[in-house]
């Protein structure tokens, strides 16, 4: 009941006019909005209905679905050939026959991105992965993003969708569960799949995480050729927590570059406020 009233709340608020274009902020992104998930309102918007690939952003409603369900987290799940990725054919430091847990590979994949992790949890999900995609969808509904729509648990596809209007009530949704902002916003973490003491390295995507300028709360980077730089965040911003979409950023640091914009158009806005 509380989902469908927050997705209501915030469907309301974004018909309600709030969503106009404000001067003085230049983004380079071509879809974004900056929400204010105290007052409930958006502060700035671009094309926040265009339906565009989301790319790793879709890790945030794996890692739901998967916490939905409450799974063993200590159970190991074996990478297996087919978590290999076979439709762009990156690369993955996790071999064929690592061992995690199942609270690894959740890590994993949400703070560094790896797709082996995520298509690990899918696989190993009750009922294997049509059932998970199938929860993927319904949650998605559940959470009235009318406009979303997921094809794999690791956004390599180009066919899973979203806009940046419905991304701001998933990034809400996901600020609820502990382990997601935990994970999502871990530095660096290492693991030893092999269990023979050799650790691998992993670090986290967005490197606003490890910069120590930001208080991030929540955090997911995504990128294909199709969805170009995504990045979504929820951040406390001159004392908001505020949520941060951006799809679509076409250089490599551009996502970086827009979130660094708009924290300091928000500092200026407020320091602006204070002296007048």
């Amino acid at each position: 009941m509380n989902k469908v009233i927050l997705a209501l709340g915030i469907m309301f608020v974004f018909t309600g006019g709030a969503f106009a274009q404000q001067s003085g902020l230049n983004l380079k992104s071509r879809a974004a909005i900056i929400f204010d998930a105290q007052q409930g309102h958006a502060l700035y918007s671009k094309n926040i209905d265009a339906i565009m690939p989301i790319a790793s952003i879709t890790k945030l409603m794996t890692a739901m679905v998967v916490l939905d369900a409450q799974l063993p987290m200590a159970e190991e799940i074996t990478i297996d050939s087919a978590d290999i990725d076979v439709h762009k054919n990156t690369r993955s430091r996790l071999r064929v026959g690592a061992n995690l847990t199942r609270q690894e590979l959740l890590r994993l994949a949400l703070m560094s991105s790896e797709n082996r992790a995520a298509a690990a949890l899918a696989r190993a999900y009750p009922g294997g992965i049509e059932v998970f995609m199938a929860a993927m969808n319904n949650k998605a509904f559940e959470l009235g993003m009318g406009n979303s729509y997921f094809v794999d648990s690791t956004g390599l596809r180009s066919a899973n969708v979203s806009t940046a209007r419905d991304l701001v009530k998933m990034v809400e949704a996901a600020y609820g569960y502990d382990i997601i902002r935990k994970f999502s916003t871990t530095g660096t973490y290492a693991v030893d799949p092999a269990d023979n003491g050799r650790n691998i390295q992993f670090t986290n995507s967005n490197s606003l995480v490890r910069s120590g300028n930001w208080q991030i709360g929540i955090s997911k980077t995504g990128f294909l050729n199709e969805a170009g730089r995504c990045l979504v965040m929820q951040a406390n911003i001159t004392g908001k927590p505020i949520i941060i979409v951006l799809l679509d950023s076409f250089g490599k640091n551009t996502r970086s570059g827009d979130a660094n914009r708009i924290k300091k158009w928000m500092e200026a806005s407020l320091a602006r406020k204070r002296s007048s």
